[in-house]
Formats: structure tokens, C-alpha cells, sequence
């Protein structure tokens, strides 16, 4: 199996789909994988497979917009912008 590191940027729709698929409500801390690359840099990364693929896609706060915005582009029976809402609606 090959195995990529990817940064979000680089992202193509289907592996962005796969993520959002794996964790439709974010990932958390035990979904990470931390490593260190062939420049002594420290990576953490999540996993996502394809058939042949393992995809180690590095996280951080751009990721999680990413996901949040291509989720956000995919669904069509949400009418209410979590956006716009505030404390006092949640009560």
C-alpha cells in the first residue's frame, strides 16, 4: 500500500470527501498520528484509506475550516447558519 502525506492544500475533492466522511463531526485528539518526517520535522497527521492509498493528511486549524467549509458546500437540507446563531438562541 502506498502511503502519502499530504498537506490540506493539496487536497483533491475525493480525499477532502473521505475526510469529511471518516469524521463528519471532527476528529479528535485520539484520531491523530503523530510522527516524525524525513526532516526530523514534527508532523501530526489523520489517516484516510483508499484501496491503495494511505493518506496521512497533516492537521491543524486550516484543516478543520476546510472541512467544515466543504461540509458546509455539500449539504442542502441545512436552514439554520450555526454562524449566526448565538448563546442566548441555544437556551
Amino acid at each position: 500500500m502506498i502511503r502519502k502525506i499530504v498537506d490540506y492544500q493539496k487536497l483533491n475533492e475525493d480525499i477532502l470527501n473521505l475526510l469529511v466522511e471518516k469524521f463528519p463531526d471532527g476528529y479528535s485528539d485520539k484520531d491523530i498520528i503523530a510522527f516524525r518526517n524525513a526532516q526530523n520535522e514534527y508532523i501530526e497527521a489523520v489517516e484516510v484509506r483508499t484501496e491503495d492509498t494511505v493518506y496521512l493528511v497533516k492537521v491543524g486549524k486550516r484543516l478543520v475550516q476546510a472541512m467544515e467549509e466543504h461540509e458546509d458546500d455539500d449539504s442542502t437540507n441545512d436552514n439554520v447558519n450555526i454562524d449566526a446563531l448565538n448563546e442566548d438562541d441555544l437556551e
